[in-house]
C-alpha cells in the first residue's frame, strides 16, 4: 500500500509501484519509475529517472533535471539509482546527455546534503559523496570510493575504488584505486589502509598493494617501466591499479 500525500503531483507518464511514500509538495514528473520500498520526503523534484528499490529521497532534492551542458538539445536522457541509496537533502543528480543517456548511481550509495551530480556520471555501489562536493560531467567514481565535504571533481575524471578523497581537494587527474588524496589541488599522500583493513582485505594482500605504490611512485622507474614490472602481478588488487593506470585518461594522480 502506497503513501502519497495528496498534494504531490505525478505526471501520467511516471510508474509508482507498490509500498511508495511521497511526502507533501513533490512532483514526480514525466519518463519516472518510483520502485518498491521507496521514500521520498517532501518538496523533492524527480522526472526522466528510475529510483531503485529501499531508496530514501530527502527534501528539496532535485533528480532527473536537464543537465547543465550548453552542447545539450532537449535529447530524452535520463538518470539511474540502484537499491537502497540515500539522497539526503538538497542534493542534485542532472540527468545524461546524447553522450551516454543516462547518469547511474549505485546502490548502498550515500549523497550527503547539497552535492551534485553532473550529467553522465557514473558511480558504483557504496560509494560516499560528502556535504557540498561537486562531480562535474562525466566523472567515473568505482565502488566504496569516499568523498569528505567540500570536493570539487574536474569532468572526466576517473576515482578508484576504496579511494579516499580528503574535504575540499580540488581533483583534476584521476585517483587510483586504494588510495588516499588530499589538498587544494590534491596529491597522493597514501594508500587508504584503514579502508582496505575494514573491507576485510587480507594483510598480506595490502602488502602486495604496497609494493605496487612503491614501485610505481616512489622508484626511479618511469611509469612505462613500473607498469611493466607489475604486469605479471597475481594479486588481483595490484592488477585493478594497473588496469586504472592503463586506461587513465587524464593522467594519474601522483604524490
Amino acid at each position: 500500500m502506497n503513501h502519497i500525500h495528496r498534494s504531490v503531483a505525478i505526471d501520467k507518464t511516471a510508474v509508482i509501484e507498490d509500498n511508495v511514500e511521497i511526502g507533501a509538495f513533490s512532483i514526480i514528473g514525466p519518463k519516472t519509475t518510483i520502485r518498491s520500498g521507496v521514500k521520498i520526503h517532501g518538496q523533492a523534484v524527480i522526472e526522466y529517472a528510475d529510483i531503485g528499490s529501499g531508496c530514501e529521497i530527502f527534501n528539496f532534492t532535485s533528480i532527473g533535471k536537464r543537465p547543465q551542458d550548453l552542447k545539450y538539445k532537449g535529447e530524452e536522457t535520463r538518470v539511474v539509482i540502484g537499491k537502497n541509496t540515500s539522497i539526503r537533502e538538497s542534493v542534485t543528480v542532472n540527468r545524461g546527455t546524447i553522450v551516454s543517456g543516462e547518469t547511474k548511481i549505485g546502490s548502498n550509495c550515500l549523497l550527503m546534503s547539497c552535492s551534485h551530480i553532473a550529467h553522465d556520471c557514473i558511480l558504483g555501489d557504496n560509494v560516499i559523496v560528502g556535504y557540498a562536493t561537486g562531480l562535474a560531467g562525466h566523472v567515473e567514481v568505482e565502488d566504496r570510493a569516499i568523498f569528505s565535504g567540500g570536493c570539487g571533481v574536474h569532468q572526466f575524471c576517473k576515482i578508484g575504488k576504496l579511494a579516499l578523497v580528503g574535504g575540499g581537494a580540488k581533483v583534476t587527474m584521476d585517483i587510483i584505486p586504494y588510495s588516499m588524496a588530499h589538498g587544494d589541488r590534491a596529491v597522493l599522500v597514501g594508500l587508504n589502509t584503514i579502508g582496505m583493513k575494514r573491507h576485510k582485505m587480507r594483510l598480506a594482500d595490502i602488502d602486495e598493494v604496497k609494493n605496487a605504490y612503491k614501485i610505481l611512485f616512489m622508484s626511479k622507474l618511469g611509469l612505462e617501466e613500473a607498469l611493466e614490472k607489475l604486469k605479471d602481478t597475481k594479486s588481483v588488487y595490484v592488477k585493478d591499479i594497473v588496469e586504472f593506470v592503463k586506461k587513465a585518461q587524464r593522467g594519474v594522480m601522483r604524490p
